[in-house]
């Protein structure tokens, strides 16, 4: 018989602030962490304006541990910083018998931090400007004379697991996948899989990722993803608006640490919530370009309700849905607003106007690798406190774009019975659709 798995611990390195309790009350006021770009010269982008983490310093979350750690890529840095809340939070520092065999990880992380100075200054000392090519045997010897070990190994994705490993004694099933935006909703699913078919007792699970420099930021431009409203740039990010022009890149960490029901009650750890549900698909269609049928997130949606045994088009005791808050991938971009909202309408059927969805990334920006894990903890906080977090910037009504995305203000829903069930979904370039189910623990 398969485990139950539960939520014991969450932590957040994200704009809006550090830990799942402070960034949740940020969701709910409806505070924007997006700003001009400050780690390096943009003005000159098309887009320079993201939601970046300020004022971080692992050293505040790991104390003399950090020494160890303060080389590493940002994002790996910031993957640390969440690890030890949601270590702390699921009372695993003061564990006595746990058995580091059976404490995995699954993480969505990104590639490290770039390079880039050392890589672009290499590309100007190797142009013949004269011949107007790359000499590449004087790049090379420029190349080698600025390459640095320990930097090129941490440009690595391996690497935050190799972070995450070494600092709380990781010894279990470790793995890392980096299915773009879907890829630590993936891992949350796939961590809460080893944990029910008894792979492991417990697991951190959640992903990192900075995209913030001129590579990253140039991609997304190039694909015309991003928004361009670099005079309004407060009120860029608009899920589901009529006006959307694409996505504000943040970025961040969300770790979680999961468990089976079992061993959290044997060393009486308090659960948070219940992982009931995963769900995942592909498109099969395009690298960038999601199914025009939406087939794929609602594919993601139906598997991860049928595993936690609900149909979601059969009201409750109480006549509301079963499904109470949907926390949307809600990019800001046309096609996935438009195509996610109806794959929503085809899975809850005449059910879907009454259900709560929402996108916190019109608030703290879209965390790339990190943005699903993010979702997962915002449900979680659905659950336990009865509040809703809203979709900000939502002004213009998009009539392809005609749910209840809870617009530009919080919703506390206890006097309707609170939240029980949340559907976290992600989805990712290439065609990676991934939904968590999230229920109250009881």
């Amino acid at each position: 018989m398969a485990s139950r798995v539960v939520i014991t611990g969450m932590g957040l390195i994200t704009p809006l602030g550090f830990g799942a309790e402070t960034v949740f009350e940020r969701l709910l006021s409806g505070a924007s962490g997006v700003g001009r770009v400050s780690r390096y010269d943009a003005a000159t982008f098309k887009t320079n304006f993201a939601a970046e983490v300020k004022e971080f310093d692992l050293r505040a979350f790991m104390g003399d541990e950090a020494a160890a750690h303060l080389g590493a890529g940002v994002s790996t840095q910031f993957a640390l910083a969440a690890a030890k809340q949601a270590f702390d939070q699921a009372g695993l520092s003061s564990a006595k018998d746990l058995k580091r065999r059976r404490f995995g990880m699954y993480l969505g992380a990104g590639e490290g931090s770039l390079d880039f100075e050392n890589y672009a200054a290499a590309h100007v000392e190797g142009w013949d400007a004269q011949n107007r090519r790359l000499d590449t045997a004087k790049w090379a010897r420029s190349a080698y004379a600025r390459m640095d070990a320990d930097r090129e190994l941490e440009q690595e994705p391996q690497m935050t697991l190799a972070h995450v490993a070494s600092a709380f004694g990781c010894r279990g099933p470790s793995s890392n996948c980096m299915t773009a935006c879907a890829a630590s909703t993936q891992a949350v699913g796939e961590a809460f899989e080893i944990l029910r078919r008894g792979d492991a007792d417990v697991m951190f699970a959640g992903g990192a990722h900075s995209m913030i420099h001129p590579l990253g930021m140039t991609g997304f431009i190039r694909l015309t993803a991003m928004s361009r409203r670099n005079d309004t740039y407060q009120t860029a990010a608009r899920p589901f608006d009529a006006t959307r022009d694409g996505f504000v890149m943040g970025e961040g960490a969300a770790m979680l640490v999961l468990e089976t029901e079992a061993h959290a009650i044997a060393r009486g750890a308090r659960p948070l919530a219940e992982i009931a549900g995963y769900g995942s698909t592909a498109d099969a269609f395009r690298i960038t370009d999601i199914a025009p049928e939406h087939r794929g997130a609602q594919g993601a949606m139906q598997q991860a309700l049928r595993q936690a045994g609900i149909n979601p088009r059969e009201p409750g005791a109480d006549g509301r849905p079963p499904v109470q808050y949907v926390c949307a991938h809600g990019t800001g971009t046309k096609e996935n607003d438009k195509l996610e909202t109806a794959a929503v309408k085809a899975v809850f059927g005449p059910l879907a106007s009454r259900v709560p969805v929402s996108s916190v990334k019109s608030m703290m920006g879209h965390l790339i690798q990190a943005a699903g894990a993010a979702g997962t903890i915002v449900c979680v906080q659905s659950i336990r406190t009865g509040k809703i977090a809203p979709t900000i910037n939502l002004h213009n009504p998009d009539p392809e774009c005609d749910l209840d995305y809870v617009a530009n203000g919080a919703r506390d829903v206890n006097a309707q019975g609170g939240v029980s069930v949340c559907l976290n979904n992600s989805a990712g370039f290439g065609g990676q659709n991934d939904t968590v189910c999230v229920r109250k623990y009881g």
